[in-house]
C-alpha cells in the first residue's frame, strides 16, 4: 500500500493545506470549521526546474507543519492521478514527471497526505464551504489563463477510470476551428474562450474588458458577448450531461461580475435539451484566494 494511503485519523484536528500554482504556492493550517489559521505564500521557482520548485513546495510545509497536524491535502495542477498521488506531467511545472509527490510527503512529514487537481479541489471546497454549500450535485468552473472544472457528485469528487475526469476546458465546441488548443486539438473551449483568449481578440485584460464593457466600449461588449456565447453554450451541454444541482464560476473572468452572469444565465439553458435548466443556478464562487488551500484541506477533513 502506498505511504499517502495510510489509515486517516478520526479524531477531528488541524490539517495543512497546500496550493501548488505555477506562479506561487500557498499553504495554510485549517481547522474542522474550515478556518484559516497560519499561512505562508511563497513563489514556486517553476522556472528555475524541478528541484528548486519542489524544495520550495518542502518549505512552505515545513514552515507550518507541527505535531498537531493530522493529514496533509496538495492540490496542484494536472495532469496527475490522485488515485496514486502522482504528479504525472503538469506543463506549468517544468521536471514534474511521474513525482509520487503524495508519497514523498507522507515520509517526509510521517502523516497521510493526499493529492488533487486544483480545480477539482477548489470545486469540493465551494460545495462544502462556499457557494454551492448545501447542494448535492456541483460543476465547478475557474475561468482564467485557461478553463478548469470540477464534478461533484453525492458531495463527493468524480475522478473517472484513470483519475482525469472532469477536463471540461478540453472539451472541443468546435472541431472544425482553426484555433489549436495548447492540449493539441482545435477549438477547445479554453483556447476559444478563457481569459487568455478573450485578453488576445480585446489587446486589453480581462479587468479592463469588463470596466470597458460597463462604460460601452463596443470592442469590449463584443469580446463579452462573444466569448459568453461561447462559454454559455458549453455550459448548455454540461447540464445535458450533468443535470448538476447548481453551476459555481471562478477564476478572474468570473471577476467581470454581473455582465458576465447575466449572459450566462441566458445562453446557458437555451443551449440545452434539458427542460428544468432555468431553474439551475449559475453563481459566483465565494472562496476567492483560499479556495485552493480550503479545497486541499477539504480533502482530508473527515
Amino acid at each position: 500500500m502506498p505511504a499517502h494511503e495510510r489509515e486517516f485519523c478520526d479524531t477531528i484536528g488541524l490539517v495543512l493545506g497546500v496550493d501548488i500554482g505555477a506562479t506561487k504556492i500557498a499553504a495554510g493550517v485549517v481547522n474542522a470549521q474550515a478556518e484559516v489559521g497560519a499561512s505562508v505564500l511563497l513563489p514556486t521557482r517553476a522556472a528555475e526546474g524541478y528541484a528548486v520548485s519542489r524544495a520550495q513546495v518542502f518549505a512552505a510545509i515545513e514552515h507550518l507543519f507541527s505535531p498537531e497536524i493530522r493529514a496533509i491535502g496538495i492540490c496542484a495542477p494536472g495532469p496527475l492521478n490522485p488515485k496514486t498521488g502522482i504528479m504525472v506531467n503538469p506543463p506549468n511545472l517544468p521536471g514534474w514527471r511521474n513525482i509520487p509527490l503524495a508519497d514523498e510527503v507522507c515520509r517526509h512529514c510521517g502523516v497521510p497526505c493526499r493529492l488533487e487537481n486544483d480545480a477539482n479541489a477548489a470545486g469540493l471546497a465551494e460545495a462544502r464551504f462556499g457557494a454551492a454549500r448545501g447542494f448535492s450535485s456541483v460543476f465547478y468552473v475557474t475561468l482564467s489563463t485557461g478553463i478548469g472544472s470540477g464534478i461533484i457528485l453525492d458531495g463527493k469528487i468524480y475522478h473517472g477510470k484513470n483519475g482525469a475526469a472532469a477536463e471540461g476546458g478540453h472539451v472541443t465546441i468546435d472541431y472544425g476551428s482553426e484555433t489549436l488548443c495548447a492540449c493539441g486539438s482545435r477549438g477547445c473551449i479554453e483556447a476559444l474562450a478563457s481569459g487568455t483568449a478573450m485578453a488576445a481578440r480585446a489587446g486589453m485584460s480581462t479587468e479592463q474588458i469588463g470596466r470597458a464593457a460597463a462604460a460601452g466600449d463596443a470592442l469590449a461588449l463584443r469580446i463579452l458577448d462573444e466569448s459568453a456565447e461561447m462559454i454559455g453554450a458549453w455550459l448548455g451541454s454540461v447540464i445535458s450531461l450533468l443535470d448538476p444541482d447548481i453551476i459555481v464560476v471562478g477564476g478572474g473572468v468570473s471577476q467581470i461580475g454581473e455582465p458576465l452572469f447575466a449572459r450566462l444565465r441566458r445562453i446557458a439553458p437555451a443551449r440545452t435539451i434539458n427542460q428544468f435548466a432555468y431553474a439551475t443556478p449559475i453563481v459566483p464562487a465565494q472562496l476567492g484566494a483560499n479556495a485552493g488551500v480550503l479545497g486541499a484541506a477539504a480533502m482530508v477533513l473527515t
